[in-house]
Formats: C-alpha cells, structure tokens, sequence
C-alpha cells in the first residue's frame, strides 16, 4: 500500500508548529527539502 507522503509531511510539520512555534524556520526549511527529494526520486 503506498500513502502519498506530501500530505502526511504537511500534517506534521503543521501540528510541529503548533506544538513548538519557535522551531517554524526549521520544520519549513525540513519540509521543503523532504518535498524538494521526494519530487526528485518519482
């Protein structure tokens, strides 16, 4: 079974930054770079 990983990654870096508000430059920068990889490898 494949999940799309884009929606489960924005979930989590959304509830991320509501959890830790101070970390939002962080999860950002994760998340685009996890999205930026992942478009690259399909």
């Amino acid at each position: 079974m494949y999940i799309q990983l884009q929606p489960v990654l924005s979930i989590l870096a959304g509830i991320l930054i509501l959890v830790m508000p101070k970390m939002l430059n962080y999860i950002v920068a994760v998340y685009l770079i996890l999205i930026g990889v992942s478009g690259l490898m399909h």
